[in-house]
């Protein structure tokens, strides 16, 4: 081997130049491709935030946690969870110290972007039923025309029983869509701005076109479709103003390239964290600091709600933690640190001039850390402190955990922002991690197994920590 000149030398001791370290192991990508298929698995089973829920507390009375009793005394080892309102999750285990020097969080989200069905949503035009919906989240409306689509959700009905509804992913089932105009007619469509080329108005998802054969009444076609739900799940057309229904993708997720190196499907933003914490937390035995797992609702609409992060639920839950060993909560907060845990965009070749290759996360570079988000001068941003991101990086080393960190893209073009704001306002620390995903936000996202993989080990490295 040539021997390094001393200017080489220095460079190898004082240059950083981020790699693909994963390339150089074939046993991690043996083990990321092994990984992935449980999360593939997870990803199509689990489209709504309800169903990533019952997903988890199955999976967690499994692994032996028991449900939180706030009258209970619990000892270090013990793991418990509570599920609030059916659409979050929170869990941990008992550590070992007193939750006054502090607990271990990880936050994911379990919402993604999708389309809702309105209250009053059901309407017949030209011999052909609709829903109307209301987009929730960021979405680009022009992606989700003249695709298969399904429904999933629950009605609550007038006797106050609750149904559950799921159309369109089994093999047999019908699927919907929206339409779009064709290109022999579509002109007038084609001035209009990207943005504006299918309007939330315009998002109506196509149910139905046989009628009931009573000439004397008026919407044959929707009293047809309101006739087979009736029939199969009790519902009249009144309970639509009580159901949660949302409008999804109707694929499983998928395997991508000739490697099978990437996943692509629906909701990975942000299943794809909240997956790998998930399975972090539940592998957690005896740790130091008492270690906690949250799947959090509605971040993508700005965590607002009862089961958003600006919600106090998950803070009166470590507070009551503490309580139960007697522990200070503000002593506790103050002394514990927290991953926000949620994608970021990955750099994309094809559209390179939106973000700042120097800054950049990478697919298949490891899982993403950023000391701060938010948008332009980091309006909205929580920014971590130096000692914050060292203490996290030299862990990541220490375990040989593939890691990066960079900005969403370039500075002046948008940006975005995690549930960290929100749990730094409680006090405790926090630094937003994430797995870099293309085509964030669409309703078919891909990442890399290996950044799945690197998420999972980062989270488990975190929980395991002694110091």
């Amino acid at each position: 081997m040539k021997e390094l000149t001393a200017a080489q030398q220095k460079a190898k001791e004082l240059l950083y130049e981020p790699a693909y370290k994963c390339d150089k192991d074939a046993q991690v990508r043996q083990a990321a491709a092994a990984f992935g298929e449980g999360y593939k698995d997870f990803l199509t089973r689990c489209k709504t935030e309800r169903e990533v829920t019952v997903y988890a507390e199955k999976a967690l009375q499994e692994a032996g946690y028991q449900l939180y009793d706030d009258r209970k005394q619990y000892a270090a080892g013990d793991k418990v969870y509570w599920i609030y309102q059916g659409k979050t999750v929170l869990c941990g285990t008992i550590g070992t110290r007193s939750m006054e020097e502090g607990f271990h969080l990880v936050i994911a989200h379990i919402d993604s972007p999708r389309l809702d069905v309105r209250p009053n949503p059901l309407y017949e035009a030209s011999h052909f039923s609709y829903l109307k919906t209301h987009y929730y989240g960021g979405i680009r409306k022009y992606q989700w025309v003249t695709m298969p689509l399904a429904i999933h959700g629950v009605f609550t009905r007038a006797d106050g029983t609750t149904v559950t509804l799921q159309v369109g992913e089994d093999a047999g089932d019908p699927v919907f869509c929206i339409t779009d105009l064709l290109p022999h007619l579509s002109a007038e469509q084609n001035k209009r701005e990207l943005s504006d080329g299918i309007r939330g108005e315009e998002l109506n998802i196509l149910i139905g076109s046989d009628a009931v054969e009573d000439e004397d009444v008026k919407e044959k076609v929707k009293l047809n479709t309101m006739i087979l739900l009736n029939e199969k799940y009790g519902v009249t057309e009144k309970d639509f103003t009580r159901a949660e229904l949302e409008i999804v993708p109707a694929s499983p997720a998928r395997d991508i390239g000739f490697d099978r190196s990437m996943v692509g499907g629906y909701g990975q933003d942000d299943r794809v964290d909240a997956y790998a914490a998930l399975k972090a937390e539940l592998e957690v035995k005896d740790p130091a600091f008492t270690t906690i797992c949250v799947l959090a609702d509605k971040e993508e609409i700005g965590s607002y709600g009862i089961t958003g992060m600006g919600s106090a639920y998950t803070f009166d839950w470590l507070r009551q933690l503490c309580r139960m060993q007697g522990a200070d909560e503000i002593r506790a907060f103050r002394n514990s640190l927290c991953l926000s845990a949620d994608v970021t965009a990955a750099y994309d070749p094809t559209w390179s001039s939106a973000f700042e290759p120097q800054n950049g996360t990478y697919a298949g570079r490891g899982v993403a850390f950023f000391k701060y988000t938010g948008s332009r001068g980091k309006s909205g941003a929580n920014d971590a402190t130096a000692e914050q991101m060292g203490y996290l990086t030299r862990m990541m080393d220490q375990a040989d955990v593939a890691w990066q960190i960079g900005e969403l893209g370039r500075i002046d073009l948008g940006g975005g922002g995690t549930v960290a704001t929100e749990v730094a306002h409680q006090g405790i620390a926090v630094v937003d991690i994430g797995v870099p995903v293309l085509s964030m936000h669409s309703p078919f996202e891909v990442v890399s197994k290996n950044d799945l993989y690197m998420a999972y080990r980062a989270f488990s490295t975190f929980l395991a920590a002694k110091q």
